[in-house]
């Protein structure tokens, strides 16, 4: 019995003494993104921003998805209806805005006004 236990004891130690000796791989390098959407929605409390972005190069393509901000002064600068141009970082699977600013595209739309019979002025 002894000897059993014994043949257990070692064999538990051989097959986790080359796991534990292991490194932890080292982490992804963080890559950034450029991207350009509207603030839809801010949760204070998550630190989150929805963001209806168009596509990514690189990375993904149009929608409107929930954003980590990690930086609390960059968050507290968003405000909801902006158009921002940002940085996305990615590591792995983790992604996160990590700049922000005004958006200085012309692509935002203004009204035309007319004078009331479709004449635009």
């Amino acid at each position: 019995m002894r000897t059993v236990l014994s043949v257990v004891v070692s064999f538990a130690i051989v097959t986790t003494l080359p796991s534990s000796c292991q490194k932890a791989p080292a982490p992804k390098p963080v890559q950034e993104y450029s991207m350009q959407g509207e603030v839809l929605k801010l949760d204070p409390a998550a630190q989150l921003a929805t963001v209806k972005h168009g596509k990514i190069e690189g990375w993904m393509d149009a929608m409107t998805m929930e954003y980590p901000v990690k930086d609390k002064n960059q968050f507290l600068k968003l405000k909801v209806g902006d158009k921002i141009e940002a940085k996305v970082a990615v590591q792995g699977t983790d992604y996160w805005i990590a700049a922000a600013s005004p958006s200085s595209s012309s692509s935002v739309t203004t009204p035309v006004s007319s004078n009331g019979d479709g004449a635009k002025q």
